[in-house]
């Protein structure tokens, strides 16, 4: 069985949020285009779909890491912030868009609550990155026939 780990991300990230953009369920929001995503970043994101492919780090991330909350995915995307000639420090990315993109992958069903725990990854979650992954090491190894042991 092919997991996500088998596929490298760069690879696999944008093929997951092509899948997440069909769904009606995920949709950035309004402010999304204005919204820095850290206290240690200058300028919001350029990227068009920066949504989705966040989106898709996300459920990466739930299907890697397994029950986590929404502070300690957020200071996965944080970073050091520059404090002039202070020396740097390390910051947590905004809460509020991970928290936004973990509601959405829950009100679609990738997603599901723990009790005191957080969110975990739901059967469907699973099922889909499976799916996008075994579906892009296979167009992989037709170029790279040395990834074909992975299938």
């Amino acid at each position: 069985m092919t997991r996500a780990t088998d596929v490298p991300t760069s690879v696999l990230l944008p093929r997951l949020a092509l899948e997440l953009r069909g769904r009606p369920a995920i949709q950035p929001p309004p402010w999304a285009g204005f919204a820095k995503t850290g206290v240690n970043r200058q300028r919001a994101p350029t990227q068009p779909d920066w949504w989705y492919l966040r989106s898709a780090s996300v459920l990466r991330k739930f299907y890697i890491r397994g029950p986590t909350g929404v502070a300690r995915m957020a200071a996965e995307y944080g970073g050091k912030r520059d404090r002039g000639s202070a020396p740097y420090h390390a910051r947590s990315g905004s809460r509020s868009v991970v928290r936004e993109i973990v509601q959405q992958l829950e009100h679609a069903g990738l997603v599901e609550p723990l009790k005191k725990r957080g969110r975990r990854l739901s059967a469907d979650g699973q099922k889909l990155i499976a799916t996008v992954a075994r579906d892009t090491l296979k167009q992989l190894a037709e170029k790279q026939p040395e990834l074909a042991k992975y299938l």
